[in-house]
């Protein structure tokens, strides 16, 4: 039989598991397909996306207090306004987190082993399932060095970019072309503020990987909502730095073209060994992105797998205390999205993914009755405006294909738990 798991993790253990969540994948690659849409106004699109998060962070954080379990937003959901709810909100978050977890894994093949991208990111993935199965201690160690490590990269960034010579090598549009181009957007102007705000929202959602964690932090009432606000408040302030760099170091065309625009930017100060640093440092953080997003999925699996809404063999809890089984299948789900998928177009899934997610959270939050809040309850409205609005303004092929994924998705949870509780019934 299942039992709870173990409660290791401390406060700084929870800000450095959600900055490894969010300063990972999206800041090495989010800000060019961003800056193609917003232009000049890359820097508000950072904003707004940050504004959105706030949002999210403070009805995910009195929700994770009212509930101090693994499972998030899916747990949230079921028990603020629904069974049904919650399946969407599960479905969401593995559709979100698996995708991100791909595009993680695809950003470590690409600057590891550019000519094998695919085979890199499949041998990722296994490692990082197999930290993860050793237990989230292990993981919240490796998180320390990573983000530190990041950290430091990010710095020689900004330093480059507001303080280096600027664009001096011979570039064309025609040299940054990849095999995996971002998909084509029309929108300008303020719609196109908006779709670069969805973007990058993508890269501000690891804070939820806090909020998964509820069943393994020491006194979560406290715990859970400081974790989540240092993380997000600096991963706010790291992101405007990087943006802004990247702006004063390449210009918009140039950024809007690249597709490793931290590269390029180190690249204009012809110093080869910054741009070594650079790949290196993106593909210790993506890892560590990765190690962190592969724990939240398996949590939620957990989380759905008690409930008999996925299969109960994910419910199993290993003598490490970690859900193994879970973890295992989050892994290959996430290998075959990283061979379907490039990392822009996972990037896109997973932000129009957990933009739903985030709804079905900020909707939950205005059930809380005023007791339970920290927050003001506006503050869920906005939030669930701002995810709502952000969503539909992605790429249209996103959005098909997410709407789509969901709606299988929530069927087939739907169908299972019907199922379960079905045969319970009838043994019982």
């Amino acid at each position: 039989m299942p039992h709870s798991l173990s409660r290791r993790l401390s406060t700084a253990d929870a800000v450095v598991l959600g900055l490894a969540a969010m300063l990972g994948t999206g800041v090495f690659v989010v800000f060019a397909p961003a800056a193609a849409v917003a232009g000049q106004w890359l820097l508000l699109s950072v904003v707004l996306a940050g504004v959105v998060a706030a949002c999210n962070a403070a009805s995910t954080a009195d929700l994770a207090v009212a509930h101090p379990e693994s499972g998030g937003g899916y747990v949230y959901g079921r028990e603020r306004l629904g069974p049904g709810a919650g399946r969407l909100a599960g479905v969401a978050f593995l559709l979100g987190k698996i995708a991100s977890a791909a595009a993680a894994a695809g950003v470590v093949g690409s600057y590891v082993l550019p000519a094998h991208p695919r085979v890199t990111a499949v041998v990722v993935i296994i490692a990082a399932t197999g930290l993860n199965i050793a237990g989230v201690r292990a993981t919240a160690r490796s998180a320390w060095l990573l983000v530190g490590g990041t950290l430091a990269v990010l710095l020689v960034v900004a330093v480059v970019g507001f303080f280096g010579p600027g664009e001096t090598a011979p570039w064309s549009a025609s040299a940054t072309v990849s095999e995996n181009p971002p998909a084509p957007v029309t929108f300008s102007g303020p719609l196109g503020v908006l779709t670069a705000a969805g973007l990058i929202f993508f890269a501000f959602a690891g804070y939820a990987r806090v909020a998964t964690l509820g069943e393994e932090i020491r006194d979560p009432d406290r715990s859970l909502r400081r974790a989540i606000a240092i993380a997000l408040g600096i991963t706010l302030v790291v992101y405007l730095v990087v943006a802004g760099a990247l702006l004063v170091g390449l210009g918009v065309d140039r950024l809007a073209a690249e597709r490793s625009p931290l590269v390029a930017l180190v690249d204009t100060g012809q110093a080869p060994a910054l741009g070594v640093l650079v790949r290196i440092g993106a593909a210790v953080a993506a890892g560590s992105a990765l190690l962190s997003v592969l724990v939240g999925v398996s949590r939620t699996a957990l989380a759905m797998a008690r409930r008999r809404e996925l299969p109960a063999v994910l419910s199993a809890i290993g003598p490490r205390g970690t859900p193994w089984r879970a973890d295992l299948a989050g892994g290959a789900l996430a290998i075959v999205v990283a061979v379907l998928a490039g990392p822009i177009a996972a990037i896109a899934l997973s932000a129009c993914s957990v933009l739903v997610y985030y709804a079905v959270i900020n909707t939950s939050a205005l059930r809380l009755p005023a007791r339970q809040r920290r927050w003001p309850a506006w503050m869920s409205v906005l939030g669930l405006a701002g995810c709502v609005g952000l969503a539909v303004l992605l790429p249209l092929r996103s959005v098909l294909i997410t709407a789509i994924a969901l709606a299988v998705g929530w069927l087939a949870v739907t169908v299972l738990g019907w199922w379960a509780a079905t045969r319970t019934r009838q043994t019982g």
